[in-house]
């Protein structure tokens, strides 16, 4: 097993062995200021690909709304937390796994990709993208810092504003729309972190 499957199966272990205490620190936040610019670029019962559902929080609200939601995640505890708050079946997919070519309108990658080796994020970006339709717009983010980094048994990779736009800008299949950053929505952390909206380039 390489370095980077090592890492990746290690932080899928982290959520598998911790689901619960990441489930209470997480269900509970009020996303609202991060659902907005995302949702404003979708149209109404639109279909979204929640990419890392975790606690099934944000699939949940995106089903309130009116909005179709295929929920996913590397983690089985996680999928089983998303299906039982939701009430609709999440699948246990990693991204590298996706196959739904132009199926979604905005595909919601909330603190998922962060945990994709640097070495592969390009990959995993571009499996993202596929998955849009044209003019389908896709939210990323990650923590502030810069490169690539353990913490405990999970892998982290972390961008500055500027280091995102220039990883993105690399890409000829979407246009970065916005990149901002927030302080973190939990009560009890003081961690910036760095967002991102990119559009599918409309061919």
């Amino acid at each position: 097993m390489s370095m980077n499957r090592h890492s990746e199966s290690s932080t899928i272990q982290y959520y598998e062995d911790h689901a619960d205490e990441y489930v209470n620190a997480t269900a509970g936040v009020n996303m609202e200021s991060l659902y907005q610019p995302f949702l404003e670029c979708i149209p109404q019962g639109g279909m979204i690909l929640d990419a890392g559902c975790g606690s099934g929080r944000d699939t949940k609200a995106f089903l309130d709304r009116g909005y179709r939601v295929m929920a996913i995640d590397a983690s089985a505890k996680m999928t089983e937390a998303t299906t039982r708050l939701t009430g609709q079946p999440a699948q246990q997919l990693e991204l590298q796994q996706l196959d739904s070519t132009g199926k979604f309108d905005g595909i919601w990658a909330c603190a998922t990709v962060l945990h994709i080796p640097l070495s592969e994020l390009d990959d995993a970006v571009v499996t993202l993208i596929a998955a849009l339709r044209p003019g389908g717009i896709c939210y990323l983010s990650f923590k502030e810092g810069v490169g690539e980094r353990m913490e405990g048994e999970r892998l982290f990779v972390d961008f500055t504003e500027d280091g995102l736009r220039k990883q993105l800008d690399r890409h000829s299949s979407f246009d970065t729309v916005q990149i901002w950053i927030t302080t973190d929505l939990r009560l009890d952390c003081d961690e910036r972190w760095v967002n991102a909206l990119i559009r599918k380039v409309d061919r």
